[in-house]
């Protein structure tokens, strides 16, 4: 029964199995799903919680075709279900390139998980004009909003609700879980850290990409940056 509704919790699975004439109380159900090891299948904490009061910032990619490389960066936080929970993955890329500047992987959601790529990248590929998040509030914290103005970097922001605003890293994200992460099914950090790590660089200097012309986003990044920012990211790990 559980296979078939695995979002149930004991109460509406006692009622369940009531309906298909097994003789079980709630507290019987609860014992044997306890014993068993059964959990009802509930949704992760949502990545892009809005904190209720923090300067607005605007969306700065509307109507703007980007064509240089560090014109404009994506950052987004994605989460990935694991057997013993869910993690949480952030990644950086650059628009016009489509090329992934950074990443990191964390079982929380702290700060450091959207710092510590945020840092790596600036310190390898330089400052881009603008980068653009949701308003997410590890993208509204003291310390990510002084770093980006402190550097000279425009801060620009999805409207609420509209994810396509940030849709190159919103593809990538597809591109990761149905062309790896769906397949290799990774049952644990070390395991899934090292896959995208392996992922990044399959994608950044092998997969051809139809908006590059068939190219790979390496090579136009350095095309675009004079060969500049070669070195792959290695694993952060917060």
């Amino acid at each position: 029964m559980h296979a078939e509704i695995p979002f149930y919790g004991y109460r509406k699975a006692a009622f369940e199995a009531a309906e298909r004439g097994w003789d079980i109380s709630m507290k019987q159900m609860l014992r044997v799903r306890r014993e068993n090891n059964i959990r009802a299948l509930r949704l992760p904490p949502p990545t892009s919680t809005p904190r209720t009061a923090h300067a607005r910032y605007p969306y700065l990619l509307a109507n703007r075709e980007i064509t240089e490389a560090n014109e404009a960066w994506q950052v987004d936080i994605t989460y990935v279900g694991l057997p013993g929970g869910t993690v949480y993955l952030c990644a950086i890329i650059d628009v016009a390139t489509r090329r992934v500047l950074a990443w990191n992987l964390s079982n929380t959601m702290e700060t450091l998980l959207v710092l510590m790529p945020l840092s790596w990248a600036l310190e390898r590929y330089g400052i881009p004009e603008l980068i653009n998040s949701d308003q997410g509030s590890q993208f509204t914290t003291v310390d990510w909003i002084s770093i980006l103005e402190t550097t000279g970097i425009r801060v620009s922001m999805d409207g609420k609700g509209r994810a396509v605003d940030n849709i190159y890293i919103e593809r990538w994200w597809n591109s990761f879980k149905h062309e790896d992460l769906y397949l290799q099914q990774y049952v644990n950090m070390a395991e899934l850290r090292r896959g995208i790590e392996r992922y990044v660089h399959f994608y950044n200097h092998r997969r051809f990409h139809q908006a590059l012309g068939y190219r790979r986003p390496a090579e136009v990044f350095a095309e675009h940056t004079g060969g500049r920012a070669s070195t792959e990211m290695q694993a952060l790990g917060a």
